[in-house]
């Protein structure tokens, strides 16, 4: 009995934990030519398609391997509404800052990208595929995922 009590606490913890840390969700690889995507993270999420809500912040992690030396790192976010690709502009596009990148970053190794997207009160509820590249010094993508959501 005591087992069935302790497995039922450690499962628990796991579950508290995952929901803290975020949801590794599923995406789509959308071009991704000089690293390789191992996970996405959003948080919060907790089912898929992740639901955004309006006048809150989501922390995005991109988990990655490079397969060359990169420069500097630029990420271009876009919303894409009935297949029409809508700039999202952030704040913060250059990789190398304040987004858990130190560049120059070596090739074969494996690094973990990190921002937080501003869900604004004024964007409409709608169903959206966000599409997040991080592009390396030449515009290439290291990295290039497709995910839907819901903003509500």
């Amino acid at each position: 009995m005591w087992l069935k009590a302790a497995v039922f606490v450690v499962l628990c913890i796991a579950g508290v934990s995952s929901m803290a840390i975020g949801k590794s969700i599923m995406f789509k690889d959308c071009g991704s030519k000089s690293g390789k995507v191992a996970s996405v993270n959003v948080d919060p999420c907790s089912a898929e398609p992740c639901t955004l809500v309006r006048g809150t912040n989501e922390t995005v992690k991109i988990t990655f391997t490079t397969n060359k030396d990169i420069t500097s790192v630029k990420a271009v976010v876009h919303g894409i509404i009935a297949d029409v690709p809508v700039p999202f502009p952030l704040p913060n596009p250059d990789g190398c800052k304040d987004s858990g990148l130190t560049c120059p970053l070596a090739s074969g190794k494996s690094y973990t990208y990190v921002d937080v997207l501003a869900i604004k009160s004024i964007y409409p509820s709608l169903s959206v595929t966000i599409k997040w590249e991080l592009q390396d010094q030449n515009g290439d993508d290291i990295a290039c995922i497709e995910l839907p959501a819901k903003i509500k």
